[in-house]
């Protein structure tokens, strides 16, 4: 069944108004204020795509950055995310709702069925005995036993291993049934178990010393049990995909899908101008208005499941083991965040209809979200009398100093995002006006993305993804995350009653009680101030009329592109060339 939506009514169609992690937590349509999809998204219809006779075709993706590695327990980059999505399966996935609760609506994917122990403590996975790797393998239980294995173990350091935390061991039952064993009771177990891990194969994995995974090629030449497996990546360039057409669950319909790269944004906009790119990601607000000149095109909007923003290194880049002689200090983050004015960031960048100011770790798509979370005033005056108030007296330059040090610090930015270096040269007169220097540092994304994970800068300009539970604030914001190698707590900041609040709404059962503990942490961090929350963006996706997509999910738009189709009769000439390529 199809749900054709209203592109004027500005609601979002059922399956987006309900994707609640905490049932009966709803999120308030009045707080929605999106563009509704202009697209037909379809309902549920089962294991496998719809008919064969919708198989063919190829889908080119224009995308600004390469993946970093192939390898789910250490993947960062959203390419990697994506293409590893194809890869890699799970052992259920949420449904349309996205519910995170107990298991109402996952589907299943390598497990068939699951099974409660009487006390909760334990789960069973029945996995589906026509699963196999892509190698011919079939997938088993000690996959499953040795993935969990992989993503928790400190050596190969997982920035997902605190999202597992709850799960004490898993055990083989038989060749088929994996058995998950708990620490204690919580709401999200099955979702812990089911989704926030990828399995991976044993029989390829189990022989590369677990130091050496990061740089082994296992990480650029993938076997998993997705409907999808990698035929080539060139880095820098492409990654190209081909259907598996052994795949248990029944082949995708597109015969390829190709990650094209291209970092420079004017550039990704003229391929898909041209013909040469099928979708792309993200319009800015300039390309959205000269969409209409190309009518092969149509457009896609989807709340968001991230925020972008400033984040301070608290510590000194120099010298991890010292506080950052700026950042270290609360008040001074805190007046850094008072005097830029995000709104006027959002009404130049985004054209006020494309973008939110940034409420905290949170976005509108969570049911956590709340429009009431105090916020840090944009306040130019009171921001300079707090730096003067901290020692950071206005010098004969214009910029503050303190003990004959200048208030300057850089900023790195990735090129690829054209709205995050936008708004940088904004926040940068914005500081200027209180004193502050600010310099811009423009990075290719893999330097960028290898700075901040190693906390050698002085701010990044980071986006963060969120998972559809709000429990996904462990990975950004404790310090256990902080502590962890490769975790993605860049910033290192560390508030151990932070960390019992969000303990505190992890665990909580009463759904009531489990909302108000994690706005309190919302709260928390922005008061705080270990950065400055900029924007929640609107996800305006671009796609060629002939690709007709099915079941888009909010948190994952990608997670059913095996059940994307093109009609046979509006097929271009890539479709057919492609295909003979790789029947060669």
């Amino acid at each position: 069944m199809a749900a054709l939506i209203d592109p004027l009514s500005g609601a979002y169609p059922a399956a987006f108004r309900h994707f609640n992690p905490l049932p009966s937590m709803r999120v308030r349509t009045g707080q929605l204020t999106l563009l509704s999809l202009l697209s037909v998204i379809a309902c549920s219809h089962g294991d496998q795509p719809v008919a064969t006779g919708n198989n063919g075709g190829t889908m080119v993706i224009a995308v600004g950055g390469d993946a970093d590695n192939l390898l789910p327990p250490l993947t960062v980059s959203d390419v990697a995310t994506e293409v590893g999505s194809l890869i890699y399966e799970r052992l259920a996935e949420p449904g349309m709702d996205l519910n995170t609760i107990g298991d109402a609506g996952f589907e299943p994917r390598l497990a068939s069925t699951w099974k409660w122990a009487p006390d909760s403590m334990s789960l069973s996975f029945a996995l589906n005995p026509a699963a196999h790797w892509q190698d011919g393998r079939p997938v088993t239980a000690r996959d499953v036993r040795f993935t969990f294995s992989l993503y928790t173990d400190s050596t190969v350091g997982s920035a997902l291993a605190p999202l597992v935390s709850n799960i004490d061991s898993v055990t083989v039952g038989d060749s088929l049934t994996a058995v998950f064993w708990f620490h204690r009771r919580t709401p999200e177990q099955f979702y812990d178990a089911a989704c926030q891990m990828r399995i991976l194969p044993e029989h390829v994995l189990a022989r590369i010393p677990r130091a050496d995974l990061k740089t082994s090629p296992v990480t650029r030449e993938p076997v998993g049990s997705g409907p999808y497996r990698l035929v080539r990546w060139t880095p820098g360039t492409s990654l190209d995909l081909a259907v598996d057409t052994t795949w248990y669950r029944g082949r995708g319909h597109l015969d390829r899908i190709i990650f094209s790269i291209v970092p420079e944004p004017q550039t990704m906009i003229l391929r898909l101008w041209s013909g040469e790119a099928d979708l792309m990601e993200y319009l800015r607000p300039a390309d959205l208005a000269d969409l209409p000149k190309h009518p092969t095109l149509r457009t896609l909007r989807l709340p968001r499941m991230e925020y972008s923003q400033v984040l301070f290194n608290e510590r000194d880049p120099k010298n991890l083991s010292q506080p950052n002689p700026i950042f270290g200090d609360r008040e001074v983050r805190r007046a850094l965040a008072m005097a830029v004015n995000r709104r006027a960031i959002i009404h130049t960048v985004f054209n006020d209809s494309l973008g939110y100011v940034a409420l905290g770790p949170v976005t509108h798509a969570l049911a956590t979200f709340d429009s009431t979370i105090p916020q840090l005033p944009y306040a130019p005056d009171s921001a300079a009398k707090l730096l003067d108030a901290r020692g950071w007296r206005m010098g004969a330059s214009g910029v503050r100093e303190k003990n004959g040090r200048p208030l300057r610090f850089s900023l790195i930015v990735p090129t690829s995002s054209t709205l995050r270096g936008q708004s940088a040269v904004l926040i940068q007169d914005m500081l200027k006006q209180v004193g502050v220097a600010m310099d811009i540092e423009q990075l290719e994304f893999p330097t960028h993305l290898h700075r901040s994970q190693a906390h050698q800068f002085d701010a990044t300009f980071v986006t963060t993804g969120l998972d559809p539970t709000p429990s996904s604030i462990r990975q950004a914001w404790t310090t256990a995350a902080a502590q962890r190698v490769d975790g993605t707590n860049y910033g290192l900041h560390s508030s151990p009653p932070l960390d019992a609040l969000i303990d505190s709404a992890v665990t909580e059962r009463d759904r009531t009680r489990a909302l108000s503990l994690y706005r309190r942490a919302y709260a928390m961090l922005v008061a705080d101030a270990p950065g400055i929350f900029i924007y929640e963006p609107i996800t305006v996706m671009a796609l060629h009329r002939r690709l007709r997509p099915e079941r888009v999910r909010v948190d994952a738009w990608y997670a059913n592109l095996a059940e994307w189709w093109i009609p046979p009769d509006e097929r271009i000439s890539r479709d057919r060339t492609l295909l003979a390529e790789q029947q060669r």
